[in-house]
């Protein structure tokens, strides 16, 4: 069996899923910029590694697996997969981004960024001894937009800080061992209306697009804090912006934005096209909360079992789109 992975993915990122095979697999490394070598590669291939698919490769026609090293399939262009190639996800990354928002939320609530160096100047401001109050995740509510594996993992989490849980998503669930409720998205302006916090941890498509919008946000309570784990697009820029500068929203705190820079460049500063890093009601990252220690080998591993069941003719683990 051959495996292709492409060029720029060959950064460490996708090293382990030799380890953890267990049937025989010979790996090739492509340039997707040379497309004829590229194709003639393809001619050879029963997996590809790729979180993206915009190619029309007559070479491809027999290709087995589309084998994706993450969860997002808005970079695939499923008209043009082959139709026998199944297309497959995989996921174990929700423990980081359900760490980061507890993270996130407890830092807001706490604001150990702002005491440190006020104390290291020798202000007391935020102690016992003159106050201000800080705020408590207890008995606060998390609205949690999206209840898939990410959404849950921060509720698994969010539950014995003695949060309520409210969720909202495409498919509910009539009962939840973490959250008090899942509704269907029908109730989403009810979310909006009760949540002191709201994740967004929602698949970007036709129908979450833009889905924080002006009016979203005008529903939404004035002291609400919207983090956004997802992907930039579900929340419309502009009406954020807005929402934030005119201060009819408490905050944000983003980690996924509009505009990337290539893999591996370090410096990039027009990650959106209004000045977000001028509010003082934000706290933002550089996408990076899924990316911890523990998710490279969790996913090779992921990888290499989806692999194995391909070389062995068992069923596929997380499939997107069948073959046919």
């Amino acid at each position: 069996m051959r495996l292709l992975i492409k060029k720029i993915d060959d950064d460490g990122r996708l090293s382990l899923v030799p380890q953890f095979l267990e049937t025989s697999w010979e790996v090739e490394v492509v340039d997707t910029g040379d497309l004829d070598a590229f194709g003639r590669a393809m001619s050879r291939a029963d997996a590809l590694v790729s979180m993206s698919w915009k190619w029309d490769l007559a070479s491809a026609s027999h290709l087995k697996l589309l084998q994706l090293p993450g969860a997002g399939t808005d970079e695939i262009d499923f008209s043009r997969v082959p139709p026998c190639t199944a297309v497959c996800n995989c996921y174990e990354h929700e423990i980081g981004i359900a760490e980061y928002v507890l993270g996130a939320m407890l830092e807001w609530t706490i604001g150990l960024r702002r005491m440190d160096p006020q104390f290291r100047e020798g202000d007391w401001a935020g102690s016992y001894l003159c106050g201000p109050l800080h705020g408590e995740l207890f008995g606060k509510t998390l609205g949690i937009v999206g209840y898939g594996r990410i959404g849950r993992e921060v509720a698994r989490r969010a539950k014995p800080f003695g949060m309520r849980i409210i969720a909202c998503t495409r498919t509910p669930r009539r009962e939840d061992e973490f959250a008090d409720r899942v509704d269907g998205m029908e109730r989403f302006g009810q979310l909006l209306a009760e949540a002191d916090f709201i994740a967004v941890t929602s698949p970007l498509n036709d129908q979450t697009r833009g889905l924080f919008d002006r009016r979203a946000f005008s529903a939404m309570r004035p002291h609400a804090v919207i983090i956004n784990v997802a992907r930039g697009a579900i929340i419309d820029e502009a009406a954020l912006y807005a929402a934030l500068v005119e201060r009819r929203i408490g905050g944000a705190i983003l980690d996924v934005w509009y505009r990337y820079p290539q893999q591996g460049q370090a410096r990039f500063a027009t990650a959106a096209s209004h000045p977000f890093q001028e509010l003082d009601n934000v706290l933002l990252t550089p996408h990076a909360s899924a990316w911890t220690e523990g998710l490279l080998p969790r996913r090779n591993r992921a990888i290499a079992t989806n692999l194995d069941r391909l070389a062995r003719g068992e069923p596929l683990l997380n499939i997107v789109r069948a073959p046919t």
